[in-house]
């Protein structure tokens, strides 16, 4: 089963947009099954249902983080080409869902409140399962590419 597709699942059965793509990522990354998911906790719903970067957007940053990052203190070129891949992972997100920002592409400006039940009429209306399908392969592709 590819990435995404474990990563859809792992939103359907009750995940937050966050979670399921960083959870799909967590060995590559170092992390558990359980780290990654508690990580990614607070950022489901634009952090915390603020409605800001969309959480599927922040799950696939941290994945990237975590095998790309840098971890000196770095103020030249490996910051500047790490930022430059950072924006062209939300570049690319952005041209599949019209924007990273969770109230844009749900096109709410909803913030807090309990989360909505997840229902057939919830998957039906809501972006989100595809927003976290993009992210993730995005972050795949990316991680291919790396390879070659």
């Amino acid at each position: 089963m590819k990435k995404s597709e474990v990563a859809v699942k792992l939103f359907t059965d009750g995940y937050n947009c966050a979670q399921a793509v960083l959870g799909v990522f967590a060995e590559d990354v170092g992390l558990t099954q359980s780290q990654a998911l508690k990580m990614a906790a607070p950022f489901g719903g634009g952090v915390g249902r603020q409605r800001e970067i969309c959480g599927a957007v922040s799950g696939m940053l941290m994945a990237f983080g975590l095998l790309y990052g840098y971890e000196t203190p770095e103020t030249g070129e490996i910051k500047m080409q790490h930022y430059e891949q950072t924006r062209a992972l939300c570049d690319k997100f952005a041209e599949c869902n019209g924007s990273i920002i969770c109230r844009d592409i749900l096109k709410t400006a909803e913030v807090g409140g309990t989360p909505a039940v997840r229902t057939a009429e919830y998957y039906k209306e809501r972006p989100c399962v595809r927003c976290v399908r993009t992210a993730t392969e995005i972050l795949e592709d990316y991680i291919e590419s790396k390879k070659k």
